[in-house]
């Protein structure tokens, strides 16, 4: 099981997705907007957030570019939810951090195996780390331990 996050301006389509999600055994909630998913990232961070690309206000790329200029999540996965279409929305998502991509209107079969092979390849990887500390180890500076010696890498 994971916890999602899905930020998007369509109540109806951030609802079908929430519900699918959750049969599929998730933890979801819903936003309306950017700064809305924001504010929630602050309260707790999610496994996963599914950001509409285009929303009123603070776009999900402004959204996007925002949380990989942060120490905090420049590295929660995120994939792009979205009605646009054109492989230079699709580009352009990825160039800016995402890693994935998916186009409304959806299929809940394709989107919880998207979102599922997402989960897992995240699973694959070192839990998070600030980005001090992951700059650290990955310099081989890693942070003593009291008796002295060097934190494994």
């Amino acid at each position: 099981m994971a916890y999602i996050v899905i930020a998007d301006d369509d109540e109806i389509v951030a609802e079908m997705a929430s519900d699918v999600l959750m049969d599929a055994g998730h933890a979801c909630g819903w936003v309306s907007d950017g700064e809305a998913a924001i504010e929630l990232l602050g309260w707790r961070r999610p496994d996963l957030l599914l950001l509409d690309q285009d929303m009123p206000g603070m776009s999900g790329t402004t959204v996007l570019r925002k949380l990989r200029g942060s120490s905090d999540f420049y590295d929660l996965p995120v994939m792009m939810f979205t009605a646009m279409s054109g492989a230079e929305d699709e580009t352009q998502a990825l160039y800016n951090g995402a890693q994935d991509y998916i186009r409304k209107p959806f299929d809940p079969k394709f989107l919880v195996w998207r979102v599922n092979q997402l989960i897992r390849a995240r699973d694959e990887r070192p839990q998070h780390l600030d980005l001090k500390e992951a700059v650290l180890r990955q310099s081989g500076q890693a942070p003593l331990h009291l008796d002295g010696k060097r934190a494994m890498v």
